[in-house]
């Protein structure tokens, strides 16, 4: 039997149930401590992850910073691995963690983790997909995640050092374009949101540069070119949501109140 790290892994969810099997599996013995924080699933999500060993907890939605800082406070070890409900270990990170306490408390309090996309159609990341490069491995007592309802980050104490794990986790984030399309969409009402509570204003010249400047961000910059046809029409996604998220802050400015339905 495989000795689980003195590790928790927590996970935020909503409607997951098609993905979050293979997150957990994946995931099942590094740790004897898998949190699950759902936001009223409906489709089975809840009830798939108790079955896989995770200790499902139910909250309302608040944002993303909110409610990764509530699933920190329900875990049990003051080490910490966040994943997303779309994101898998594969075993060469899963090896490269063991060995990173391997030998007791591992050098740094903190752990940027690569985080690279698997479009549909592939099994796991292309050599040259553009990667991220997140703090998700981090000890509880030396960062937090920013209480900011859309910047998903770890805000570390100063002094805290951050080392860099070599594998990385592969990222399932589209399920299809149009659903990638309204999960941008819900994305950029929250952050037309957060622009009007922090009382920033984007300038108006912005409307016109911003869908061009971000398709040429994500198709060259973040290498969608490398995935043919299908990595332009995610970059077109990527560059429409980007303007959206102007267009609607416009909005609002001129006094239209272009508010979602719903929560």
């Amino acid at each position: 039997m495989v000795t689980p790290l003195p590790l928790s892994i927590f996970i935020i969810a909503h409607n997951e149930a098609d993905r979050i099997g293979a997150t957990i599996a994946a995931v099942r013995e590094l740790s004897d401590d898998i949190v699950v924080v759902d936001s009223g699933s409906t489709d089975g999500t809840r009830e798939l992850a108790a079955s896989l060993g995770a200790r499902v907890i139910e909250r309302a939605w608040p944002g993303y910073g909110p409610q990764k800082r509530f699933a920190e406070e329900q875990c049990r070890h003051v080490w910490m691995l966040n994943l997303d409900a779309d994101e898998v270990v594969p075993p060469e990170l899963a090896a490269e963690i063991r060995r990173l306490f391997a030998a007791g408390e591992p050098p740094h309090p903190a752990y940027a983790i690569g985080i690279a996309e698997v479009f549909p159609g592939e099994t796991r990341p292309h050599r040259l997909a553009y990667t991220l490069w997140p703090v998700r491995l981090y000890r509880r007592d030396r960062g937090r995640y920013s209480p900011s309802p859309v910047h998903d980050r770890v805000d570390l104490e100063p002094g805290a050092t951050t080392g860099r794990l070599r594998a990385v986790i592969h990222h399932f984030s589209v399920r299809s374009l149009g659903d990638q399309l309204d999960k941008l969409n819900r994305y950029s009402d929250q952050q037309a949101d957060d622009l009007e509570a922090r009382g920033v204003q984007i300038p108006t010249w912005r409307l016109f540069v911003e869908l061009p400047g971000n398709f040429l961000k994500a198709y060259v910059g973040r290498r969608h070119w490398v995935r043919g046809a299908y990595g332009f029409l995610t970059a077109m996604n990527y560059a429409i949501s980007r303007h959206l998220r102007v267009a609607k802050h416009y909005e609002r400015r001129i006094g239209g109140r272009g508010r979602r339905g719903g929560r």
